[in-house]
């Protein structure tokens, strides 16, 4: 029985995935099996994956798109270790990043979810994510909600975490209906109940370089889609949970606003807002949220205009 099963998920990552195969191969840490579940790709990718030969690969092929939730849940059913970790097909781990990650639940052995630092590349050059930890923190125990609410920078991600199988089944797995946040339904339900431990280490790489059309956070999903929308059974614990509650304000302050400017989700997005404790939001957020639509929809346009820009500019200084 291998030590770790590595789940990727794969849905037309042809330009990609090649790399992301490779970093698992080339770990060094070698006692684990990796299960790809091909979600139904027509772009060639289980083609590309075909090619590899390592006995420790198995390829399981969709005949359709079943949703990144049911495939990970797939994969993890296929799977046979005690300790399971996710990679996306268009990410790619450091060399050390098993090795590093079985040290961690050596030293730790009864935390229910494990998780390192990681970095995020964007425009070719790497930058250390800004997880809301405290300057010279190593390594341990941490409070998830409180450590995410402190820069919305998601302190687990679904390319640097493991966790036990027992827990990841206790805890239902990945929640099948949900398209934005499906990752973070997972790690808050466990984070509620198990103790957290972070690896304050950058071992994986989260490419911010794929092309648009192969990301789904760049437009608005339907609300019964949505992670923020799906928060029901936690609900009760926005009264006794203030490290919960305040993150949970946040993250509907800061992913709300775009649902409020598009009108057939103005009415969705003003019940969640009603559900904010103003109290403890800043009064740059208060401001901004006591604005006018209209001129929210100018500011919304400027921001998006100056973006498309900077990365016009950036794309031509790439070209030279």
């Amino acid at each position: 029985m291998p030590r770790f099963s590595i789940i990727v998920p794969l849905y037309n990552k042809a330009p990609y995935v090649v790399k992301t195969i490779e970093s698992v191969l080339g770990q060094t840490f070698a006692d684990y099996e990796l299960i790809i579940v091909d979600n139904g790709s027509n772009d060639g990718s289980s083609e590309i994956v075909a090619k590899f030969s390592d006995p420790r690969m198995r390829l399981q092929r969709l005949e359709q798109n079943v949703g990144v939730s049911n495939a990970r849940n797939m994969g993890v059913r296929m799977s046979s270790a005690p300790y399971i970790t996710f990679l996306d097909a268009d990410d790619w781990w450091e060399p050390t990043f098993l090795e590093e990650i079985a040290g961690l639940t050596e030293r730790c052995p009864d935390a229910g979810i494990y998780g390192t630092g990681y970095w995020i590349v964007k425009n070719g050059k790497k930058r250390l994510a800004p997880i809301g930890v405290e300057e010279g923190f190593s390594e341990g125990e941490i409070n998830y909600c409180r450590v995410y609410a402190k820069t919305l920078c998601m302190p687990l991600t679904s390319i640097s975490v493991c966790m036990p199988r027992a827990v990841f089944d206790e805890s239902g797995g990945f929640p099948a209906d949900i398209r934005l946040g499906e990752d973070f339904l997972l790690w808050v339900r466990i984070a509620l109940k198990h103790k957290v431990v972070l690896l304050n280490k950058p071992l994986s790489n989260y490419n911010q370089d794929v092309d648009a059309t192969f990301r789904g956070t760049h437009h608005l999903h339907d609300p019964k889609y949505h992670m923020l929308w799906n928060l029901g059974e936690l609900e009760p614990l926005e009264q006794t949970n203030s490290n919960y509650k305040q993150l949970i304000d946040n993250l509907r302050c800061y992913s709300l606003q775009n649902y409020l400017l598009e009108k057939r989700y103005r009415s969705a997005a003003r019940q969640e807002l009603a559900k904010v404790d103003w109290n403890r939001q800043p009064v740059k957020v208060r401001g901004l949220y006591n604005t006018p639509i209209i001129f929210l929809k100018f500011r919304a346009f400027f921001l998006q205009s100056g973006s498309k820009i900077k990365q016009f500019l950036i794309g031509c200084n790439t070209c030279k």
